[in-house]
């Protein structure tokens, strides 16, 4: 069942549907560059609404700074709205300037994939555009640079375009019963490391293993921070005392251990959006959740 079969938008929510689609007039047909999180998600079914299933493809980059948990919802999702899914390997790891993870490493990662969009997936499916997921708040952040590298390469943001904001954005998703409607912000995993220490492939399986690991706990939103021998774990505030209490202190400390760290610490700011790449733009950071 397609989300254009199941639900029916009216007021706000109808107008805010309609805005997006005036901007996806002339696009199909239309790639999206999917993630499985809301935004995407909220896109690619506003896509297959106005366009049509057979019009709309979800292209989903993956490379070892996507969790594998977060690859298989991702196509839950898809098969929820009815969308097909084209998966494009992406090689950003082979980049030195990502592997040097500046402040600017997210525009290395994106430039890589709509790279990788522009030569397997446009010619192949006969795509006029590709849009992906910016929303109104993201396009006022300076903590985006992969904003620069869709400018870069004509990809559509009508999302942001139509003014929807993260509130917006959600709030649509439940109209549509999207199952990512209240899925916790799932940054890529390279954004646990700090600027200027080098990404690599085993300390993005460090991190993803203990965050599996916090999930399997009953954590399902944590970042784990990569500070060498050190996780630094940011948890919701509601978290914290929990994972730091005598039931669970040891089953945590063991789980992220596990995944090769020698110290475990639990951060009492919480979950820090930005909390790496904030400083660096000359913004105060970052405890809000976009």
């Amino acid at each position: 069942m397609t989300t254009h079969d199941a639900h029916r938008l009216d007021g706000a929510d109808a107008a805010a549907a309609a805005a997006v689609t005036e901007l996806l007039h002339g696009a199909a047909p239309l790639g999206v560059a999917f993630s499985g999180g809301v935004d995407s998600s909220l896109l690619l079914a506003l896509a297959v609404r106005a366009l049509g299933a057979g019009q709309v493809v979800a292209v989903l980059g993956v490379s070892p700074s996507l969790a594998a948990d977060e690859r298989m919802a991702a196509h839950d999702v898809a098969a929820y709205v009815g969308a097909r899914v084209v998966e494009v390997h992406t090689y950003e790891g082979e980049s030195a300037a990502y592997r040097a993870n500046g402040p600017d490493r997210c525009f290395h990662c994106k430039d890589e994939l709509f790279t990788r969009i522009s030569d397997e997936v446009v010619a192949a499916h006969g795509l006029a555009a590709v849009a992906y997921g910016e929303n109104a708040d993201d396009a006022r952040r300076p903590d985006r640079p992969g904003s620069r590298a869709a400018t870069d390469h004509r990809v559509l943001r009508p999302l942001a375009d139509a003014g929807l904001d993260k509130a917006a954005v959600r709030r649509l998703a439940r109209a549509l019963g999207l199952p990512s409607a209240d899925k916790p912000a799932a940054p890529c995993l390279a954004s646990r490391i700090p600027h200027f220490e080098e990404v690599t492939p085993a300390k993005l399986g460090q991190i993803e293993q203990a965050e599996k690991a916090l999930r399997a706990l009953g954590f399902t939103d944590s970042r784990v921070r990569h500070h060498g021998d050190i996780a630094r774990l940011e948890l919701p505030a509601h978290d914290i005392a929990r994972a730091a209490s005598p039931d669970l202190r040891g089953a945590v400390l063991d789980a992220v251990k596990a995944a090769g760290f020698r110290m475990v610490a639990v951060d009492l700011a919480g979950i820090q959006s930005g909390a790496f790449t904030l400083p660096l733009v000359g913004v105060k950071g970052g405890t809000d959740r976009v």
